[in-house]
């Protein structure tokens, strides 16, 4: 039976949900807006399935090092669209075309971040562009088993430790199965999300912040990554209703800058269990940092994919796509972007982060514990 004494040791899956032949396992919201497994005792058969499933418990080696490109959509449009290279699209294209199925992250109707599947090339702008929220999987790796079962072609992608929860669940391979995964950073908490959004709205429509309405009927679009000032100086983009459309840059917005500092992610974002030479993904993507620096030839700030490649089928699938390719070393890209193969350190104020957050706004949780941050490293100064 799955219990949950120290949260750094769940990464919020699902795996365990899903698997369980009961259906006694639910996901529970803590107070930081995580969601974790609690088990109904008075169903649970004690089978063990939900233990054995669990990739935090279950962790995945490999001393084999992956294949480095860089790579570019030659689809400009499509480009822009993406958060970096939009190899993402050219890959569930490829899928898509042989019938079959692609699940990725994408907005429901009050902008929370969920999984899904499409069938249909229209159904991708969906899954495009990073969603820096921790994603709810729901039903996913059970529908993807089923379609896996019937023989389709399934692309499933998602965070690291989520393909590591999906392919733990299905507890065998398939010869059907692509998986994608991202060089994560980590997955800040859906309430903190819901929160600066809903501040947002209220500045915009000059609504009490105690006031409750459905973001739904308040902001028609969303992006996090939008590349209209460029790739390298990218914007969060607030689109509302009533016609108004913000564009923040990423170091002036508040809800980057705590996620960036850290400060809003999962407990085991800090000790993640599936980094390089621990992933089970075929393919891992992410933004090239770094490329003005190795091929500035290449670079027009439109963005530019890092593509690393786990294994032959994966490298076979990945040359015939309508990309530019150009092979990289490994120990390179990582100096440029080390989330690939190290958790990000927790910050010493978080937790004051999350206790001012429950006391009052956003941005003066953020303002607060950016201020604790100073005093703290201060302090350490006068000590040494």
């Amino acid at each position: 039976m799955i219990k949950i004494t120290d949260k750094s040791r769940c990464c919020g899956c699902e795996a365990c949900r899903s698997v369980c032949p009961k259906n006694c396992i639910s996901m529970k919201a803590d107070k930081e807006g995580f969601m974790y497994p609690q088990v109904d005792l008075s169903r649970c058969i004690d089978c063990k399935l939900c233990e054995e499933v669990c990739p935090v418990l279950h962790p995945a080696s490999s001393t084999k090092a992956p294949l480095a490109y860089a790579g570019i959509n030659n689809d400009t449009d499509i480009r822009l669209q993406s958060s970096s290279g939009g190899i993402f699209t050219l890959i569930a294209e490829q899928i898509l075309q042989k019938n079959g199925v692609v699940f990725g992250a994408c907005f429901d109707e009050h902008w929370n971040v969920i999984h899904r599947y499409t069938e249909t090339k229209e159904g991708l702008s969906r899954f495009r562009g990073s969603k820096y929220v921790q994603s709810h999987i729901g039903d996913s790796f059970i529908q993807a088993k089923q379609f896996l079962d019937e023989g389709k072609k399934v692309l499933f992608s998602g965070t690291p430790c989520q393909i590591a929860g999906l392919k733990n669940f299905l507890r065998k391979p398939y010869q059907n199965l692509l998986t994608v995964d991202v060089v994560c950073h980590g997955v800040p908490s859906p309430k903190v999300w819901q929160k600066y959004l809903h501040e947002s709205v209220c500045k915009v429509y000059h609504i009490r912040q105690s006031s409750s309405f459905p973001l739904a009927d308040k902001v028609t679009d969303i992006n996090f990554r939008s590349k209209e000032k460029g790739w390298k100086g990218f914007c969060m983009s607030l689109v509302y209703k009533n016609q108004k459309k913000e564009m923040i840059p990423f170091y002036n917005d508040t809800y980057m800058n705590v996620f960036l500092s850290n400060l809003s992610l999962r407990p085991s974002c800090y000790v993640c269990p599936a980094k390089l030479y621990h992933t089970q993904s075929d393919i891992t993507l992410a933004d090239f940092w770094g490329i003005d620096r190795l091929h500035p030839e290449i670079d027009d700030d439109k963005g530019c994919g890092l593509i690393l490649v786990h294994n032959d089928h994966a490298l076979s699938l990945l040359k015939g796509l309508n990309c530019q390719l150009q092979e990289q070393k490994l120990n390179e890209v990582i100096a440029f972007n080390p989330n690939i193969a190290h958790s990000v350190k927790e910050p010493v104020n978080r937790n004051f982060f999350y206790m001012i957050f429950h006391k009052t706004n956003f941005v003066s949780a953020y303002k607060a514990s950016t201020s604790s941050a100073l005093f703290m490293r201060i302090i350490r100064k006068i000590y040494r």
